[in-house]
């Protein structure tokens, strides 16, 4: 029955209809008899083509084959090398005079312009096959070509070994796309997400649910873009994240909830930034951190590319007090050593006057990095040679230098970069130091972080509040004002908040965040009291979520896993931007529509609104001082 059904529908299809119906109705046709004994990807059906050019091996020898893409290279008019998104292949252009018409097409070309040939896989003459190439041991034997679009001269060559300015890049995106590398990162990012859903939707039952775009204010985080509407003086705002959106979907039963979510915030002239972003969004009812954690943990684990190697679970765990306290930073890269020792029991009855006076303050620490044959790359402060070149180090070590080498398990070569101060300020700037030694030392040519691994951490125990920058006597949210207490603290919350754990736990990859969550706050009263009595909000922004909690909200919590950090890390790509179809430039234009770009007045007077100019003076200040916009 089904024979016949296909034998009808190829003699249809070859009736003369032209000759894409053609291969519109092979390709079918093969599509539909390999489906049922073959798992991988149909590329070339419903288009004109038989075969990618990328495909093709010494297996398909004899075939007639239909090929479409772009002319990368040509050589003395004797072959050229065609491109398309899956790889390359070396096309013989024909000399005889019979075929004069498919040679003027191939040879009068421009690189770049795109054709569509016919002929036959033959195997390359034997000494010319190009082990390089996949498809190095074929080539096809033309028998009929067409041009489909010529190419004008291009701005830059599409090779992935030309230095190009990621401005030009940019302003051309749609020829930078055509990179192999671009084409890598783009298509493993669609594999990761879609391994993410099966995972997700498939495996264990939860929903994909979109969330509205335009929203209103939220109160704390980030800053947001805000959209005018035609209600005089109401705007929107665009969501950071869907936040509060998922928590109601926790409310309203849905249980367990999935979104590959854009996000955005008005953050600036940020260069590790943009304006908007995607997270793989998730929340859950009736879980713990343990749940959320473990199921991360399989996520990444099935989605992980399998040339990267396989991801071990689970991920260690340390608190953000250990984090900062080691590493000076609440995202350590865990793959080198190099922790920070706190060393202040050394210098307990010192005389060195500025050590003295840091351990006599309250929080005061004297804190040290010991850097692995340093002496080669740093300037020398502590050298184990003892041949002291710092006055103050000469001083440090004449009272304290066994203890301190001691301590520090130093070896000649090595350096020693020594701090007093507050002990957070301490940690944060050694922190620093750690990494900019560790660029220094790797630059010298010593290997520290294997590009090859990855390792993954979770953070917890994060305060549940910090003070604000600008008034320390006032708190603001360390994660977003909906996280949820430590259990164990509870009690805190009226009498000293600022010393509250929070249930929030970060993802951090190779040194750098990939992903954030927490456990909800799901009652109504508790909220209210963070929320105006601790943060001094207006809650009537937020007065549908706490009647939604007081509607019988199930425990509930969630992450986000920022898509664009993770392709980045897993790729090896220099900036997010390179993982990202059509990214913004690092003060947020886009370089190739020229966007944003001025709007006529005409067309803002029905959303009641008009431009006031800013000044010279106004303009050259905030270029000088950007605005600041804190994790949420």
């Amino acid at each position: 029955m089904f024979s016949s059904w296909l034998t009808g529908l190829n003699r249809g299809l070859a009736t003369p209809t032209g000759r894409i119906a053609q291969l519109v109705g092979r390709s079918l046709s093969r599509s539909l008899q390999l489906s049922s004994r073959r798992s991988v990807p149909e590329l070339s059906s419903f288009v004109a083509r038989t075969n990618t050019c990328g495909e093709l091996r010494s297996s398909h020898l004899g075939q007639e084959v239909t090929l479409c893409g772009w002319i990368q290279y040509r050589r003395q008019n004797i072959f050229l090398v065609l491109r398309d998104f899956q790889g390359l292949v070396q096309v013989l252009i024909p000399q005889d005079e019979s075929a004069a018409s498919v040679k003027k097409i191939l040879c009068d070309a421009p690189m770049e312009s795109v054709v569509q040939v016919s002929g036959t896989v033959v195997s390359r003459p034997p000494g010319q096959e190009n082990p390089k190439m996949p498809t190095g041991d074929i080539e096809i034997k033309v028998k009929t070509a067409e041009l489909l679009n010529p190419c004008k001269k291009l701005p830059f060559e599409i090779k992935d070994f030309m230095k190009k300015t990621e401005a030009l890049r940019l302003q051309y995106r749609y020829l930078d796309l055509r990179s192999f590398q671009m084409q890598y990162n783009l298509r493993l990012r669609s594999q990761m997400v879609m391994k993410m859903r099966e995972y997700l939707c498939n495996l264990h039952g939860f929903v994909d649910v979109e969330t509205p775009t335009l929203f209103k204010r939220t109160p704390g985080g980030a800053k947001e873009f805000v959209i005018p509407s035609r209600e005089p003086g109401k705007f929107y705002s665009l969501p950071q994240s869907p936040q509060q959106f998922k928590q109601l979907l926790m409310v309203g039963g849905l249980d367990r909830y999935f979104q590959v979510a854009r996000c955005y915030r008005d953050e600036g002239s940020r260069p590790d930034r943009q304006p908007e972003f995607t997270q793989i969004d998730i929340e859950m009812s009736f879980v713990d951190q343990t749940g959320i954690r473990s199921l991360i943990e399989g996520l990444l684990q099935y989605s992980w590319p399998s040339d990267k190697g396989p991801v071990g679970v689970p991920f260690p765990s340390m608190t953000f007090a250990e984090a900062l306290a080691s590493y000076g930073t609440d995202k350590p890269d865990t793959r080198f050593g190099m922790k920070i020792v706190d060393i202040s029991d050394v210098f307990r009855n010192t005389e060195v006057g500025f050590l003295q006076d840091a351990l006599s303050k309250p929080q005061g620490t004297v804190k040290a990095i010991c850097i692995p044959e340093g002496a080669e790359v740093l300037p020398v402060f502590l050298k184990a040679n003892r041949n002291w070149n710092s006055p103050v180090a000469k001083l440090v070590m004449e009272e304290q230098g066994l203890g301190l080498i001691r301590r520090m398990e130093n070896q000649e070569e090595d350096v020693v970069l020594l701090t007093a101060g507050e002990h957070k300020r301490a940690c944060s700037l050694l922190g620093k130091l750690r990494l900019e030694c560790a660029d220094l030392l790797e630059a010298r040519g010593v290997l520290l972080r294997d590009p090859a691994l990855f390792s993954f951490l979770w953070v917890v125990d994060f305060p549940l509040f910090l003070p604000k920058e600008e008034n320390p006597g006032e708190l603001e949210s360390a994660h977003h004002p909906f996280t949820a207490p430590h259990p164990s603290d509870i009690h805190l919350l009226h009498t000293e908040p600022e010393k509250v754990r929070s249930q929030h736990y970060d993802l951090v990859l190779n040194g750098s965040e990939v992903g954030g969550g927490s456990i909800r706050i799901h009652d109504a009263q508790l909220q209210r009291y963070i929320l105006e009595t601790l943060l001094k909000e207006d809650v009537k922004l937020l007065s549908h979520l706490l009647q939604a909690l007081d509607y019988g909200a199930p425990p509930h919590g969630g992450i986000a896993l920022g898509l664009d950090r993770l392709i980045c890390l897993v790729t090896g790509a220099p900036s997010i931007r390179d993982v990202i179809a059509f990214p913004k430039s690092f003060r947020g234009q886009d370089l190739m529509s020229d966007a944003p770009d001025f709007i006529p007045p005409e067309d803002l007077k029905p959303y009641h609104i008009q431009v006031s100019w800013p000044t010279d003076a106004e303009t050259e200040k905030n270029s000088l001082n950007p605005p600041h916009h804190p994790e949420s």
